[in-house]
């Protein structure tokens, strides 16, 4: 369900499928698993093929952004279809959580 590359101090993951109560945990334990090393500073979650998020997925979203606050790092997402950016919004996930490709906030990154 995970694919991530490696960029120096930045870690992108992209998600796919869906990101609700039937595999949120899954994807918590491989996501904790992966910044699990605290050199990672900026954590860029691609949403190219997710296509489903439930509030099970911005538990697991708002958790990992809540563990890299805490060590100094980021989080930031990319690649938001209508519906998972409806979802961003409403939660106001976005509102803590820039969203990297919007060219302004690409520049501050």
């Amino acid at each position: 369900m995970l694919q991530s590359i490696r960029d120096g101090d930045r870690l992108i993951v992209r998600l796919a499928g869906e990101l609700d109560h039937y595999c949120a945990q899954t994807v918590r334990r491989e996501l904790d698993a992966l910044i699990a090393d605290r050199s990672i500073r900026m954590l860029i979650l691609d949403f190219t093929t997710l296509q489903f998020m439930d509030s099970s997925g911005i538990g697991v979203i708002l958790g990992r952004y809540r563990q890299m606050r805490d060590r100094g790092g980021q989080v930031g997402v990319i690649h938001m279809n209508r519906h998972i950016a409806r979802i961003f919004h409403m939660s106001g996930m976005d509102r803590v959580i820039r969203q990297l490709d919007k060219p302004q906030e690409a520049a501050q990154a």
